[in-house]
């Protein structure tokens, strides 16, 4: 289910922000959190839609969102793709997100 208010179900909200914005290593800690949050898939458009560069958002960190935004440049909003994604895929939406936008626009 789709919400615009999705950072009030956030799982994040009940971390220290900084947390989410770490380099290195830590990244793989922080996108834990994500892991099982509700709105991972409405985080993680966000961040796509809005080309937000630091932190990670809906699991993904800034290196895999730019890899990604370069590679479909032609996107112009996540929110049909990431769902349809979510649906067929589900679990892990952040590491499935790729490799279904390059089906579809394969397509």
């Amino acid at each position: 289910m789709w919400t615009d208010q999705w950072t009030t179900r956030a799982l994040c909200r009940r971390e220290d922000p900084d947390a989410l914005f770490v380099q290195g290593a830590a990244q793989h800690r922080a996108k834990l959190i994500c892991q099982r949050c509700p709105v991972r898939t409405e985080c993680l458009t966000d961040a796509l839609d809005n080309r937000i560069e630091f932190g990670i958002w809906g699991g993904m960190t800034e290196r895999e969102r730019r890899a990604l935004l370069r590679k479909h440049p032609g996107v112009t909003s996540w929110e049909p793709l990431l769902e349809e994604a979510d649906r067929e895929y589900g679990g892990d939406i952040a590491g499935r997100a790729a490799a279904y936008a390059d089906r579809t626009s394969a397509a």
